[in-house]
């Protein structure tokens, strides 16, 4: 799922939540989410986390190498 399509569901005081527990903006994620900004890897985590993996880090920043750092927090 696109985060776009994740923030959807949320009505203005479930996506002002969100974007809260995502230490971030409304703003912010909508800017994410139509792809006018990246969103940083902190965010990607907590975006991750706060979807309970409905939109995962690895789609917001397919560019950061998430299996080697998950396998450095396994070792």
């Amino acid at each position: 799922m696109t985060l776009h399509e994740y923030l959807k569901v949320f009505d203005k005081a479930g996506l002002e939540d969100f974007a809260r527990r995502c230490d971030t903006t409304v703003g912010q994620l909508r800017q994410v989410s139509y792809n006018n900004r990246r969103a940083g890897a902190a965010l990607a985590v907590s975006i991750d986390r706060e979807s309970k993996g409905s939109v995962t880090c690895d789609q917001l920043r397919p560019d950061i190498d998430w299996a080697y750092l998950r396998q450095s927090l396994a070792a």
